[in-house]
Order: C-alpha cells, then sequence, then structure tokens
C-alpha cells in the first residue's frame, strides 16, 4: 500500500493545491490527513472541498482547530489571531463543509496492523510531541509500532529502540527514512499549509508499507497569493507574514 500523507493545511488552499497537484493523489491507494483542515488561511471552503472529493480511499481525522470551527471547543486556550481566524472560517463554511469538519472523529485511528494516525499524540489529541520526554510518554502509553502525527507543523521523527529514544528533524527538500520492525516510530509529516520550521515550503509524507519506507517531501507554492487572500478577508496580519517565514 502507498500513501499519501497530509497534515495542517489550516485554509491554506494555495499550498494544498500545489501539493495535490504535484503528487497526484490518484496514484495512491489511500490518502491519510491529519487534522487541522482550517484556521488561520482564508480559503477553508477550497481546502475541505478538495478533502471531501480526494479519489479513491482517505482517512481524515480532526485536528484542535476543526473542533473549534466546529463548536465542539470554545477555543478559549487560542491566541487572538487564530482565534479571529477560526471564529471568521466558523461564519464562513458552506453547510456541508462544516458537517464534514463536525463529523471528522478523533484519533488515534489505525490504519493498519499496529499503524495509528493522530493529530497531537494518541494519548491526547491536544497535546505536543516536541521533545523525547513527550515521545517516552507516548512508547510507554501506546504499544503501536508506527505513529504519524501532526500538531506540531514540524517535519520530525523520534524512535525507540534498545539504545532508548532518538530525536530527529527532516530537513532538506527530500529524504526517505528505511523503517525496520524491531524500532519504534513517531513521524509528523510537518504543515502543508503553515510550516513552522523556517522552511516555508508545503511539507508532505509517502508511506510504503511493501516497501517499509517513508519519504518526505517539500514544495514550493505561490505563497503570495495565499496572504494576498488573508489580507483581503481582513485577517490579522501576523497569519500572512508567518507565511513567507515558515514560523
Amino acid at each position: 500500500m502507498r500513501y499519501l500523507i497530509v497534515s495542517d493545511m489550516h485554509g491554506n488552499w494555495d499550498a494544498f493545491d500545489a501539493v495535490l497537484r504535484h503528487v497526484k493523489p490518484e496514484t495512491f491507494d489511500v490518502t491519510l490527513v491529519l487534522g487541522d483542515l482550517v484556521g488561520y488561511g482564508a480559503a477553508p471552503n477550497r481546502v475541505v472541498d478538495a478533502v471531501r472529493r480526494l479519489p479513491g480511499e482517505s482517512i481524515c481525522i480532526r485536528g484542535n482547530h476543526d473542533k473549534v470551527v466546529a463548536g465542539i471547543d470554545d477555543g478559549s486556550n487560542f491566541n487572538f489571531a487564530a482565534l479571529t481566524a477560526a471564529r471568521w472560517t466558523a461564519e464562513r463554511l458552506e453547510p456541508e463543509n462544516m458537517e464534514f469538519i463536525q463529523d471528522l472523529p478523533q484519533g488515534p485511528v489505525e490504519i493498519a496492523p499496529s499503524v495509528f494516525i493522530c493529530h497531537g499524540s494518541p494519548l491526547d489529541e491536544d497535546t505536543y510531541i516536541f521533545s523525547n520526554y513527550d515521545a517516552y510518554e507516548v512508547f510507554e502509553g501506546s504499544e503501536a509500532w508506527l505513529t504519524f502525527f501532526g500538531h506540531t507543523h514540524i517535519p520530525s521523527l523520534f524512535t525507540l529502540d534498545g539504545n532508548g529514544i532518538e530525536v530527529g528533524v527532516l530537513r532538506g527538500r527530500t529524504g526517505t527514512i528505511e523503517l525496520d520492525p524491531k524500532v519504534r516510530y513517531l513521524i509528523n509529516p510537518g504543515s502543508v499549509g503553515q510550516p513552522r520550521d523556517r522552511d516555508p515550503k508545503a511539507s508532505y509524507l509517502i508511506f510504503d508499507s511493501e516497501k517499509q519506507v517513508v519519504n518526505w517531501h517539500r514544495l514550493a507554492y505561490p505563497i503570495e497569493i495565499a496572504q494576498k487572500r488573508i489580507h483581503r478577508a481582513e485577517l490579522p496580519r501576523v497569519l500572512a507574514d508567518r507565511l513567507a517565514m515558515g514560523v
């Protein structure tokens, strides 16, 4: 099976469109969407429409911004810009897209034996996995061999073997992780719509379960168009500025 794995599009249609055009989802067996389809960006309907119409099989779970837009969470822990964007999005989502967001399941979801997807952590969908201690808690609390997670917007890798936990950031335009059945993995594809590793290019993964290989990729997209959408929507300027800096 070949899986296309995307996360954290955040209403950034220009980034998501670039990824979909480049990878051609119809060439994959399954597309995995790790949450936060909306929030921050100014084209939420186009992003949700595209997810709803992905060719072939797709599995999509909710993120924390999806929950706030759907009215499941009140967003009291959001900063001003994030909450402003969530409320703006909630007022503008088409009814069928709002229903889709409201119905998104909570992770973790097992997509193959001992392979899971989640938004934040398999132990708590809103928890961030940044450090080796965060990873330790997950490895202790879950028996999964391989977990793909989002939420941090940082393409990253945590492994557990007989020598302990190792932490890595996935750098560069592309790269390969050869999976070992004796090693446990937590892998983050990074963010399509709002990277935060100081690389503004859209980020995504491809997982080949037969070859036991994960490839990461970065893709340039027309950031200035996404910024103009945010400006025209009169959303907080910081949401546009940060796209060019990858923060």
